[in-house]
């Protein structure tokens, strides 16, 4: 299934049209921010397709009946763009444990290019809800990628997506490689993809605007 949460009238909409904006984005902590509570709209969103049990929790003055979720999910993103979604999914999921892969592209040409996984800290992830988070799906490929290198620590019961902003047709791809149970959570679709495998209007390096430029 594919969410799309800004199709409803909501504060993400504010926090959207922030990371977008050309002249709010020259403020790197502030880019931050809004990426963390983006990520924490999509977040609370998710937090309802997720299974409850009711559990009696002692107050002052007696007991009371709430409903707290079965599972813990295991958090992982891609570095480094994806590290202010990540906290704004740990501010809701706190005692998630929490992975972080190394993807990036690899230009062989102007507009070809591979991915390339070079860095993986990961929990094992059999039997558990796997939540992966990167701000952009231009292509896909990256999530993908990410996807079958989580592999190695063991298969997800659940694997739920997490991104600001996506493409059709990445959108397309991942469900086409991910299994068919995957949940996708996008605060936005963007219909235009360049050449270059950007995405249009989009709002630019993700990384780049939260952390600096890189070399």
């Amino acid at each position: 299934m594919i969410y799309e949460v800004s199709s409803s009238s909501s504060i993400l909409n504010v926090f959207l049209s922030e990371i977008r904006s050309v002249e709010i984005q020259k403020d790197p902590l502030r880019f931050r921010r809004n990426m963390e509570r983006v990520s924490e709209i999509l977040a609370y969103e998710l937090s309802k397709s997720l299974k409850y049990s009711s559990k009696e929790v002692e107050t002052p003055l007696g007991i009371a009946d709430v409903k707290l979720p079965d599972d813990s999910p295991v958090l992982a993103t891609i570095l480094r763009a994806g590290l202010s979604m990540h906290q704004g999914l740990l501010n809701y999921f706190d005692g998630s444990e929490s992975a972080f892969v190394s993807a990036y592209r690899h230009h062989i040409s102007e507009e070809e290019f591979e991915i390339k996984i070079e860095y993986l800290a990961s929990p094992k992830i059999d039997n558990k809800i796997l939540i992966i988070s990167d701000p952009m799906l231009a292509t896909g490929n990256s999530m993908v990628n990410v996807y079958k290198a989580m592999l190695q620590q063991g298969k997800p019961k659940k694997v739920i997506i997490v991104t600001a902003i996506a493409t059709p047709d990445a959108l397309e791809f991942v469900v086409s490689k991910l299994p068919k149970e995957t949940d996708i959570w996008v605060a936005a679709i963007d219909e235009e993809l360049t050449a270059q495998s950007y995405i249009v209007p989009g709002l630019g390096d993700a990384g780049d605007l939260a952390y600096g430029e890189k070399c």
